[in-house]
């Protein structure tokens, strides 16, 4: 009965020893995408959807001062003659 007491202590530590290993694997490869996936959003210079919001809002509102300047600029040339 020893025997098989050792031996069956020996296949548990083993088993332990293994999921531990094959966890931390999963971890490292788990960290490992995360930071590649972190390089390709430096690499293709995305922005957040705030960021893209106030940008958004701030070309909208120098397009609508671009076409009134240009309204005004032909009301000028119309009465100039």
């Amino acid at each position: 009965m020893r025997n098989s007491e050792k031996l069956l202590k020996v296949l548990s530590d083993l088993l332990e020893n293994g999921m531990l290993n094959s966890k931390d694997i999963k971890d490292e490869i788990k960290t490992d995408l995360k930071f590649k996936r972190d390089q390709l959003i430096n690499k293709l210079q995305l922005v957040s959807k705030e960021e893209f919001n106030v940008l958004k809002r701030v070309v909208e509102k120098q397009s609508f001062q671009i076409k009134k300047l240009t309204k005004i600029k032909k009301t000028k040339k119309v009465k100039k003659p």
